[in-house]
């Protein structure tokens, strides 16, 4: 049975999708069976990220209950599959965010994981890939405005009673403006899964429209997905002497 995993966060901007589609290449890397399903249905980027913003079906027509479920799958070259929304705003307003919990359930009977790509915040969308998940994990970047948020986040799925995997925090630079991270552990209290940061490989995956950990996966971020998604999946992680060096006294190693 598929584990169904929801990436979200308290605000937009943090790297959540980016994060959502690496973590699903990288676990297929490690020979996982893995789907990513774009969640984001009002803003859905997975298509646009992986050079695909157009599709036949998408998941607003299951959704809708106009095409069976093995219709919206796509298969990305690394073999991950995917299931995108729709870029298109006029079935919206039909669309029931509560069935995606229906659709989560038939997935299940899958192997492997099953990553839900959430729509940032709080609002009806996002807690509704709250429900349909097992797990839980939030990304967040290190200031105090987005920490904050995803604390808010992480109450929201407790209270909805899911268990919080853990914390990604994205985009760090080490920088003194930044949060201390010693101070975001303490303040969020789960798990810090990992530490992805501040890359230009990433805007370059963009602009080729496909995964960092595909296109260029030697660079400091990917290599940052590729340990976390070993943690996810209970492998061994090596650890780099960047990785090191910033997790030093922290008790995160």
């Amino acid at each position: 049975m598929a584990q169904v995993i929801t990436i979200t966060s308290g605000k937009g901007g943090t790297g959540k999708t980016t994060t959502a589609i690496n973590l699903g290449v990288a676990l297929r890397a490690l020979g996982e069976e893995v789907m990513v399903v774009d969640a984001n249905l009002t803003t859905p980027n997975i298509g646009l990220h992986l050079g695909a913003p157009i599709v036949p079906i998408s998941l607003n027509h299951i959704l809708l209950g106009k095409a069976p479920l093995e219709e919206a799958i796509y298969e990305h070259e690394s073999g991950t599959k995917i299931m995108p929304s729709s870029l298109s705003v006029r079935e919206l307003d039909r669309v029931r965010f509560s069935k995606l919990q229906e659709v989560t359930k038939k997935l299940r009977k899958e192997k492997g994981y099953i990553i839900l790509d959430s729509s940032a915040g709080l609002g009806e969308e996002a807690v509704a890939a709250l429900v349909a998940c097992d797990d839980v994990i939030v990304v967040t970047n290190p200031e105090m405005p987005s920490v904050t948020d995803a604390l808010k986040t992480i109450k929201v799925a407790e209270g909805l009673g899911k268990n919080v995997k853990g914390i990604i925090l994205t985009r760090y630079t080490g920088e003194k403006s930044e949060m201390p991270l010693s101070h975001i552990k303490d303040l969020l209290e789960k798990p810090i899964l990992g530490i992805v940061p501040e890359d230009k490989r990433v805007r370059e995956a963009l602009a080729l429209k496909n995964a960092l950990v595909y296109t260029h996966p030697r660079s400091k971020a990917a290599r940052a997905y590729k340990k976390i998604a070993a943690k996810i999946s209970g492998r061994r992680v090596k650890e780099d002497a960047w990785y090191l060096r910033v997790m030093t006294g922290l008790g995160w190693t």
